[in-house]
């Protein structure tokens, strides 16, 4: 079986924001434990030049779905609206990103091999081939927004671990044969 774009994104998608979705558990459970205000989370910032911990879940969600999207369209912007400012509402988005991409169907994904993408922002764009820009651009930035967001709760003092960000690994079944020893 070959590998195929689907299974190099997808997967790894909804495996982190199942992870994302957790997290947003652990920091409403800490802020109701340690009598802190939602908002003292929910706009908490790594840095003072870099967004808060909402846009930084937002932006998984702009990352992942949304660059499918962007595919699909031919072109992709950032997303300049405000993100949800509760965690119900952040909880309610990376819901809905996870249904999205899990009605997606390979054969779609497939079919974005070697079409015209754009990036846009303003006068400034960059061309791409799909599964370039879905490789090479939004997932590594999808994969930034999850690290900051698992960051500013550390940071926070949110008690979390590696496993929290990891989340869900996808093992081989107990007992399903192996095909190969890879050249060993």
């Amino acid at each position: 079986m070959a590998f195929t774009l689907y299974a190099a994104i997808i997967p790894s998608y909804l495996q982190i924001l199942g992870s994302v979705s957790r997290l947003i558990g652990k920091a409403e459970s800490f802020c109701a434990d340690a009598g802190l205000a939602p908002e003292d989370l929910i706009q908490a910032r790594l840095a003072d030049d870099m967004l808060p911990f909402a846009y930084q879940v937002r932006s998984t969600a702009r990352h992942s779905i949304g660059a499918i999207e962007g595919v699909r369209q031919g072109v992709f912007a950032p997303d300049m609206f405000t993100p949800p400012a509760s965690f119900e509402g952040l909880r309610e988005r990376i819901a809905e990103t996870i249904a999205k991409l899990e009605a997606i169907e390979p054969d779609e994904v497939e079919g974005f091999i070697g079409c015209d993408m754009r990036f846009a922002f303003g006068e400034h764009t960059m061309d791409f081939a799909a599964e370039d820009f879905l490789l090479s651009f939004s997932q590594p930035n999808f994969y930034f927004h999850a690290t900051t967001a698992y960051d500013i709760l550390r940071m926070k003092g949110v008690p979390l671990g590696k496993r929290e960000f990891n989340g869900r690994v996808r093992k081989r079944a107990s007992g399903q044969p192996t095909s190969s020893t890879c050249g060993r």
